[in-house]
């Protein structure tokens, strides 16, 4: 028997555009070892999901196609197998989690009845069997009352939960093989770690090999044992995660390392890809600027970065539950009672896990949720008290980069429609001419070129689309930008990039941010202060060093023992 369980041999996947034929994965070759992590890193569109979608077969035919290589599974090539041969191994032998669970999970049905699906048409179960069965898998993956969440539909749980209904339904039948295709990468980091120790569990308790896909190299080396680099569908390095960590060669590898924000450090710029190597994949000779990444805090001076927003005892009640007459018997405290100062030209952080009331409180502030109480007080001036009127000729100076930046767009406008359409509400240049030039400029100013404005949404990547949304923010030249989670779901690469230009930004235009996230890594680099918020409150405030140096409270202490450490397994010191 080979210590093999899956071998990959000059694998090539191709799909056939109006543009062209686009080389998604090129001749690549590694293998799968029997119950080891192997994990497969690359920025999206590096061709490590095409790879995985393969070994399934799941790839669309047209416009995709497995053009050339070998698939050997147990020593039976899958390229060559039959539908009907696939439909036996998939979800039985080699399962997969989906990066999106709530896209993968049908909504008409419960979470029970899709479990119970794999285990009928795999173990031949009847209803019963595999529904018991389904509550001990869903019991496994840490689902609190799995006898009634077994009834509940995918919209009824939270992201955390509905990605360990997706490992439920993966691990039901046992597989040799287990392929997670980014199953961390917009969750919080608490649950983030959850999830990790769990499929670090299973993969032991059932001897498991896993295919580890991710564009975080932090999260591998929690998980992996080897590690596989993808870039533009190629294979640029390989080796056990020590190897990686310590001795990477590709300059590549190289930048993927060094552009996830650390707690360690507090650089003024975070490392980038570009840093390390030229667009045709060269290293670059020029060592990074070691001023830039040493430790560094920006001092406050009173009189240029006064206070200019004042959050007073703010609330945000939503009604949960109404008795007789329509009286609300319990309320959801979503923002209960918060008290914040934020200053000009800098930046507070806002930090903690899903639910916690850091988003309402950023929306309220914006008044695009009424608070229940309190007072915000921007530049002297309480706009809690303003009318309709008043409060959109606010929003000139007040804007929100929302979370997720294609949702925030109209696919039906071009870019340049949607940076130009607050212009035309604010009335701001001088005819179409002018505002389509000043929307060139925002284009070029967020590093996009201009030539893009009568693309569509969809033509752009997601890092290009959040650079749009940053554009469209400064189109009526605001003071103040609330940034909701606007980096969580990137790739640390184009992270890095939107982070640096965001603080660019603030420098070039004396702008102050809210930014909004549950990564405390993220929030340390770019904030000058920093508030904990849990069930609604605040719990403690910080500058952005001392929050690290000196936590106070016990949910920031378990915000912090959450983050992915960056130290490969073997190197981390010996438990005492």
């Amino acid at each position: 028997m080979s210590d093999h369980i899956i071998e990959v041999k000059d694998l090539s996947v191709e799909f056939r555009t109006d543009e062209g034929t686009v080389k998604a994965v090129k001749n690549v070759s590694f293998s799968l070892p029997r119950g080891k992590t192997v994990g497969l890193v690359g920025e999206s569109g590096s061709g490590k999901s095409v790879s995985s979608l393969a070994i399934m077969k799941l790839i669309p035919n047209p416009p995709g196609e497995i053009t050339s290589g070998q698939i050997l599974f147990d020593g039976k090539d899958l390229v060559k197998a039959s539908d009907t041969e696939m439909r036996k191994v998939r979800g039985n032998r080699i399962s997969m989690i989906f990066q999106e669970p709530m896209t993968s999970l049908n909504p008409v049905f419960t979470v029970g009845d899709q479990i119970c699906e794999t285990l009928m048409l795999h173990q031949s179960l009847d209803k019963t069997a595999a529904t018991k069965k389904a509550i001990e898998l869903l019991d496994q993956v840490g689902i609190p009352n799995p006898t009634e969440r077994v009834k509940s539909y995918p919209h009824e749980m939270s992201g955390g939960q509905r990605q360990r209904v997706m490992i439920a339904m993966a691990i039901a039948c046992e597989p040799e093989i287990l392929i997670a295709d980014e199953p961390t990468t917009a969750l919080d980091v608490t649950i983030q770690k959850q999830i990790l120790d769990l499929l670090a569990d299973l993969q032991k308790k059932y001897n498991m090999s896993v295919l580890f896909i991710t564009h975080d190299l932090g999260v591998i080396a929690d998980i992996a044992d080897e590690v596989i680099v993808m870039y533009r569908g190629d294979i640029v390095e390989t080796g056990t995660c020590e190897q990686i960590f310590t001795h990477a060669k590709h300059p590549y590898t190289k930048g993927l390392l060094a552009c996830r924000p650390s707690l360690e450090s507090n650089p003024e710029r975070l490392p980038m890809v570009s840093d390390f190597m030229d667009e045709a994949g060269n290293e670059k000779s020029h060592s990074l600027d070691l001023d830039k990444v040493h430790k560094y805090v920006r001092p406050i001076d009173e009189q240029k970065n006064p206070v200019i927003l004042q959050i007073k005892g703010v609330k945000k009640h939503f009604p949960m539950q109404k008795g007789l007459f329509g009286n609300v018997k319990t309320w959801l405290k979503a923002v209960d009672d918060v008290t914040l100062n934020v200053r000009r030209g800098r930046t507070l952080g806002l930090v903690g896990e899903s639910g916690c009331g850091k988003t309402t409180l950023g929306r309220t502030i914006l008044r695009l949720i009424e608070p229940t109480g309190g007072q915000i007080i921007y530049d002297g001036n309480d706009i809690t008290t303003y009318d309709r009127s008043k409060m959109r000729a606010m929003r000139r100076k007040m804007q929100i980069i929302f979370q997720d930046p294609y949702a925030s767009l109209n696919p039906r406008m071009t870019v340049g429609a949607a940076i130009m359409e607050p212009m035309v509400i604010h009335n701001l240049g001088n005819g179409k001419a002018e505002r389509i030039e000043m929307a060139g400029d925002l284009m070029d100013r967020v590093g996009l070129s201009r030539t893009m404005l009568n693309r569509y949404p969809h033509e752009f990547s997601g890092g290009q689309r959040q650079r749009i949304c940053i554009a469209r923010a400064l189109a009526v030249k605001p003071e103040f930008i609330i940034c909701d989670e606007s980096v969580s779901a990137l790739d640390v690469s184009i992270q890095a990039q939107i982070l640096n230009l965001l603080l660019d930004l603030q420098e070039e235009f004396d702008l102050t941010y809210i930014f909004i996230s549950h990564d405390l890594a993220v929030v340390k680099f770019i904030s000058d202060e920093v508030a904990v918020m849990y069930n609604g409150k605040v719990v403690e405030m910080n500058d952005a060093v001392g929050i690290y140096e000196n936590p106070q409270h016990d949910y920031t202490k378990k915000l912090l023992s959450a983050i992915p450490k960056g130290i490969p397994k073997t190197l981390m010191p010996a438990s005492t």
